[in-house]
């Protein structure tokens, strides 16, 4: 890759409603509303680290949707092409939280009948001078942003842009009724394969690994699919193994001054991995993971976030 400057992200721009701790964010009080959804955090998290990056979204033309608008222009996000949706809401996903500070996705809130704004997202052309497309699954879960999210993977293929998936399984997303735990149905495979058969970049958890691979080894993973990506793998607290150019290895996690909330800490250690991606791989690695472990001392997925000085800041305090 020539340079990592030059980052689109596409995807669900949206609420997380964090219940108070062991509490259920439905109904219990108080519950503490963030701006999440993975690909704006990661959007958010490169222009905090300072790569120019691209957001391709839509929102709802309500308070949240303005209030994404404001953020995205104080991180200095390219908002261009935000779709702001007349008719439906921005989503609000409802995340319980266990007392070491774990999430689980349990629903949605904000529905007027005619589903959420990030789910009509409309096809739009992609800024060609990028190096990497970032997108995760969530959008294939409805019809119309999976032919928006389809149409972007084809334009920057068109384009000589790498694609970077976060695998990112969400099964509320598909069916609001399913086990927030459950493993993907044989429809959501068959959607997804295609991603994964033309990633440049593959960074996925542990358990999505074992749903999509029947296996956790990255290097096997790689060499399963016809274009020999670079798979990252993560699992929580466990260190990151990866294999990245043929070269496997594996990168220790790295303990924040204290866990909050662990809410949007894939999506850091996803911008830290993408802003250092010339660097070499243990120090990309151990950069990605340091941002990873920043964000997990705050609340939600965007406030948190580092700076470039942070984390180095935080890494000469590493052994």
């Amino acid at each position: 890759m020539a340079d990592p400057n030059g980052v689109i992200c596409l995807g669900e721009a949206l609420i997380d409603r964090l219940g108070p701790l062991g509490g259920d964010s439905a109904c219990d009080q108080p519950v503490d509303d963030r701006l999440g959804g993975a690909p704006a955090n990661v959007a958010c998290a490169l222009a905090r680290l300072g790569t120019a990056v691209a957001f391709v979204g839509r929102v709802g033309g309500d308070a949240i949707g303005a209030e994404f608008q404001r953020l995205f222009v104080q991180r200095g996000v390219d908002s261009s092409t935000l779709q702001l949706d007349p008719s439906r809401p921005t989503r609000i996903v409802l995340v319980r939280r266990s007392g070491d500070g774990e999430r689980q996705f349990q629903g949605f809130a904000g529905d007027q009948g005619d589903g959420f704004a990030d789910q009509a997202l409309q096809p739009v052309a992609l800024p060609s001078t990028a190096c990497w497309l970032l997108v995760g699954t969530i959008p294939l879960a409805s019809p119309q942003s999976a032919q928006a999210l389809l149409d972007a993977v084809a334009r920057a293929r068109s384009h000589g842009i790498a694609l970077a998936l976060d695998v990112n399984w969400r099964p509320t997303f598909w069916n609001a009724t399913a086990d927030p735990d459950a493993g993907p149905t044989q429809a959501a495979r068959s959607a997804i394969r295609p991603l994964l058969e033309q990633a440049a970049l593959i960074k996925l958890a542990r358990e999505e690994a074992l749903w999509f691979f029947a296996g956790d080894d990255p290097g096997v993973i790689s060499s399963g699919l016809p274009q020999r990506p670079d798979v990252v793998l993560t699992d929580g607290p466990a260190p990151v193994r990866w294999c990245i150019g043929g070269e496997s290895g594996t990168q220790p996690a790295l303990s924040p001054p204290q866990v909050i909330d662990t809410t949007g800490a894939g999506d850091a250690f996803t911008a830290g991995l993408l802003h250092r991606w010339l660097a070499p791989v243990t120090e990309r690695l151990r950069f990605a993971a340091a941002c990873g472990a920043l964000v997990c001392a705050g609340a939600g997925g965007i406030d948190p976030q580092p700076t470039e000085a942070q984390v180095e800041a935080f890494l000469g305090g590493v052994s």
